[in-house]
């Protein structure tokens, strides 16, 4: 299985290119929303790499995405 080592302001360009705006920051969380109604909230800490647990919830659970579409999607788009 592939590893996905990303960070947060990583993670958001990534989920800007998939239709995702960001509609909100509060602290170091951002909060982006897809015109079709999925929400995620991704934090973004410096330049420090997100757990990896944290990044398959978002795509698993957030984007309804397979993990390894979005790890294909991230390589042609980083």
């Amino acid at each position: 299985m592939a590893q996905l080592v990303i960070s947060g302001k990583e993670l958001i360009r990534l989920l800007e290119k998939l239709g995702f705006e960001v509609i909100r920051i509060n602290g170091s969380h951002h909060r982006v929303r897809h015109p079709d109604g999925r929400v995620t909230s991704v934090p973004v800490h410096k330049n420090e790499d997100l757990p990896k647990g944290l990044v398959r919830k978002i795509i698993r659970e957030d984007l309804d995405m397979d993990f390894e579409e979005f790890i294909v999607f991230a390589r042609e788009n980083g």
